[in-house]
């Protein structure tokens, strides 16, 4: 039973929803960087509940650091990060324990755990343990900004609502990556974002839910990162991402959209202006499995929240009867806008551990201090 990812730097999440507290340990970070522990509490307010348009459960989600930092600065040994969990309802799951959730991990947690898993909110499965991604990855976004690495994600698609794109050309995608780091609700174009505020309260008001699209940019990645074949840097992202809840789809540049182009549409002709470029990025800065230089640009697709109001057709695992089921209590109609944070910080983390698999530690980090 695996709860740890990476391979050069490892991070393992720990704790269940309604448990004391949730955590993660991030093992293999340099020694020596300094941790702005205030940006690490600015990402976590990104993913925080706000208003009508997410869950009424409202943590206060401040991280507690109790190891590998010292005087500020990485000691170089396992960091791990406590978040307590201070505003659980534990009796709202009473009336569901046996009855499985549609959309949700019950009965696959059930056969995994052999009815020992804790049930209440999800427990391990639930998206509570995503604030350890943000906590954790928040620290390796630092890292990599040292080194001049962008991350951004925007609303791509909320329900059938659709945010223009990041902009192809470099200087400006640079920009609208700054200004949605700062929006609590990030898209780029303001006029999309009421439209898709007032299609996630319609749904809330029909006791349902919606889901969508992000689009991650992230500019500045060295070329010459990842590998061949098994660990291609799009197969590692593609495995962070796919363990964030909620993520059922994954793609790279044109994705799919591939299917419909020619090859002489699909291919990316080089340029060289004082270093190797591509005219175009179909290709989302990967060839081969291998980062290119060029923008790194991911579309994670994100089911619509499975806890809905809507009564539903479900079974009793312990009395083995079918039952009518309807959930209660406090849940988002929509966790995109929450989510975007977490796809930033999950690809900061998998970023930067393919990059140290490259570089030697102490070339790496003398890089980061010389700035």
């Amino acid at each position: 039973m695996k709860n740890t990812l990476g391979n050069n730097l490892t991070m393992t999440i720990f704790g269940e929803s309604h448990g004391p507290c949730i955590g993660v340990t991030l093992d293999g970070l340099p020694s020596g960087f300094p941790v702005d522990q205030e940006a690490i509490l600015e990402d976590m307010e990104k993913r925080k509940a706000v208003g009508k348009l997410s869950t009424q459960r409202h943590e206060e989600d401040i991280p507690q650091i109790v190891s590998g930092l010292f005087q500020g600065k990485t000691t170089g040994t396992p960091l791990t990060i406590l978040i307590p969990n201070q505003d659980q309802r534990s009796k709202d799951y009473e009336s569901l324990k046996g009855r499985l959730r549609p959309g949700h991990a019950d009965y696959t947690a059930y056969k995994r755990y052999n009815g020992f898993q804790d049930y209440r909110g999800g427990g391990h499965f639930s998206g509570r343990l995503t604030a350890c991604i943000v906590a954790a990855g928040s620290i390796c976004k630092q890292i990599l900004a040292s080194h001049g690495v962008q991350i951004g994600s925007h609303l791509e698609q909320c329900g059938t609502i659709q945010d223009r794109p990041f902009s192809s050309k470099e200087e400006q995608c640079a920009q609208e990556i700054d200004l949605v780091n700062q929006k609590t609700f990030a898209v780029l174009d303001p006029q999309k974002e009421e439209a898709m505020k007032q299609e996630i309260l319609l749904a809330q008001q029909e006791g349902d839910s919606v889901g969508g699209i992000l689009e991650t940019a992230i500019l500045h990645y060295p070329a010459g990162i990842g590998d061949p074949i098994f660990d291609t840097l799009e197969g590692l992202l593609a495995h962070g991402l796919y363990a964030i809840p909620a993520v059922k789809a994954v793609s790279f540049g044109e994705g799919f959209n591939f299917a419909q182009l020619k090859g002489s549409q699909a291919n990316d002709a080089f340029v060289y202006d004082q270093t190797i470029q591509t005219k175009t990025n179909h290709n989302a800065g990967i060839n081969g499995g291998i980062s290119n230089g060029m923008p790194i640009v991911i579309h994670t697709c994100i089911k619509p929240t499975p806890s809905i109001f809507k009564e539903q057709d479900s079974v009793d695992y312990l009395t083995k009867e079918n039952v009518k089921l309807k959930i209660e209590g406090r849940h988002d109609p929509c966790i995109l806008h929450r989510a975007r944070i977490v796809v930033d910080c999950m690809c900061a983390f998998v970023l930067l551990d393919a990059w140290m698999e490259k570089a030697s530690l102490v070339p790496f980090m003398e890089d980061a201090y010389a700035r």
